[in-house]
């Protein structure tokens, strides 16, 4: 395990969603655990796909996850004439063929294959053609791609980390396309040439990747590169029910969490537990114990499944650790986009010190605290919590009975829930039960920040008001 180099290899035709974050994590975590370097070489041979919003959305998303990388960024599209000239090496040798079948050629003869029980594949009508044929060929103006020769016989086979010997016959691959017909390199052309050249010892990337992992080794074998990387190809991320995660399972891109107040710490610490987990069975950890404990043996084979559920029960585990001041500062940015110039700082971090203990996301912390900055007559109501309220026995008279004793009480909270516990059972009925009634009149909901405590923040003179203005909505019907 010594001078472990890894990579991490997105390519930027996109936002970088949560099955490539988890690849780059376990990357970056094997690299810290074995004092190794991580380096970030962006994918991009695709050049009418790769677009420069992503590349910066790719380092961002990695810099606001902490896995801030030792080498890199590399350009593969800065690299194109190493990649020519080992193409052109290849179709020296005789190891690689110019191709002059047109794209809608090939996938023609594929139906024809198809229809007649025939396997697919192309079928290697540009292989063997003379020097005469293919200068004819050339005259046409038919545009020319460069595909490597698979061998005929034998069989590919390398190690896995994970999953063991992996093997597949030659015959069942088919000459593919290394440079294509704009003269732009294929990736798996600069796979090999890069990561020899960046002296790659491992490659930790998806299963989906697998079969690739056969074209890059013979690619390296006939360009004369020695050995091999380590590969360990990691299981996929499936939604529940064990279907492509899609939006329906959640966010599938790193920046809508982001976007939805959930912690980088946290969506780290669920990514790594996607397919991993460290032999005491422990779940909720840090960045250093997760770099302690990685162990890339423990991986799993099997397929891991995307819960939000499971994610969002982390994401308040981890808002629970931190310091209240952390937990502020993070939420201030919510807060700051809902209620505008409303927003008091100081009555909204002692809204945080009460909201941290019960809430999962940073949004759900600013959701909770928000009726503290509305104004009395524009607090909306929750429909359903209203409808709750009303249906409740002796409504009217709780509001009455609220009224009437906080208007005169002691303002301190342990005062307030003593006067509201007392208003109810004045009336013969139980605190427990109808403490949703005064929620609603004066949080706008059922539920939300600790009753007592959220009163006492908003002050007696608006808490008069809500329950005066609950009373009036009442008798209006």
């Amino acid at each position: 395990m010594n001078n472990v180099r890894v990579r991490f290899s997105p390519a930027p035709t996109g936002a970088l969603h949560i099955g490539s974050a988890r690849t780059a994590l376990y990357n970056w975590l094997f690299a810290r655990h074995t004092g190794g370097a991580f380096a970030l070489r962006i994918e991009d041979t695709d050049v009418a796909r790769s677009t420069q919003e992503a590349v910066d959305q790719i380092q961002y998303v990695l810099h606001w996850l902490g896995l801030e990388w030792d080498e890199g960024p590399v350009f593969q599209s800065h690299r194109f004439d190493a990649y020519l000239a080992a193409a052109q090496q290849l179709v020296d040798a005789g190891d690689a063929y110019e191709c002059y079948c047109t794209e809608d050629e090939v996938r023609e003869r594929n139906e024809a294959a198809a229809r007649e029980g025939r396997p697919p594949g192309y079928d290697g009508r540009c292989r063997d053609l003379s020097l005469d044929a293919r200068a004819a060929l050339r005259a046409e103006g038919r545009p020319r791609s460069i595909r490597f020769r698979t061998p005929d016989s034998g069989r590919s086979e390398f190690d896995d980390v994970i999953r063991g010997e992996v093997g597949v016959d030659w015959a069942t691959i088919s000459d593919f396309v290394i440079v294509r017909s704009n003269g732009t390199p294929v990736f798996f052309l600069a796979n090999a040439v890069d990561d020899a050249d960046m002296a790659i010892t491992h490659v930790l990337r998806g299963e989906d990747l697998i079969d690739s992992t056969h074209r890059v080794h013979a690619l390296r074998g006939a360009l004369g590169i020695e050995g091999r990387p380590v590969f360990a190809h990691l299981p996929l991320i499936l939604g529940t029910g064990g279907g492509k995660l899609s939006k329906r399972h959640g966010a599938v891109s790193v920046e809508e969490y982001r976007d939805t107040g959930y912690l980088p710490s946290a969506i780290v610490n669920y990514l790594a537990l996607l397919g991993w987990g460290p032999e005491d069975g422990r779940e909720v950890l840090d960045i250093d114990e997760l770099v302690a404990e990685f162990d890339l043996t423990r991986v799993n084979q099997s397929a891991a499944t995307f819960d939000a559920k499971k994610l969002e029960w982390m994401n308040g585990e981890h808002i629970r650790r931190m310091e209240l001041a952390d937990v502020a500062g993070d939420a201030l940015p919510f807060a700051r986009k809902r209620y505008g110039a409303r927003l008091d700082v100081r009555t909204f971090e002692q809204a945080v010190e009460l909201a941290q203990k019960r809430s999962t996301t940073l949004v759900q912390i600013a959701e909770q605290a928000e009726f503290l900055f509305v104004d009395d007559d524009a607090l909306v109501i929750d429909p359903a919590s209203w409808a709750k309220a009303v249906a409740t026995e002796r409504f009217a008279e709780l509001l009455d009975a609220a009224i009437e004793r906080l208007a005169s009480c002691e303002w301190t909270v342990e005062a307030i829930g003593t006067e509201l516990r007392a208003a109810i059972e004045a009336l013969g009925l139980k605190p427990g039960k109808l403490m949703h009634v005064f929620y609603t009149a004066i949080e706008g909901r059922s539920a939300g920040l600790p009753l007592f405590d959220g009163i006492h923040l908003l002050g007696r003179e608006s808490t008069l008001r809500r329950l005066r203005l609950a009373r009036e909505r009442l008798t209006a019907g």
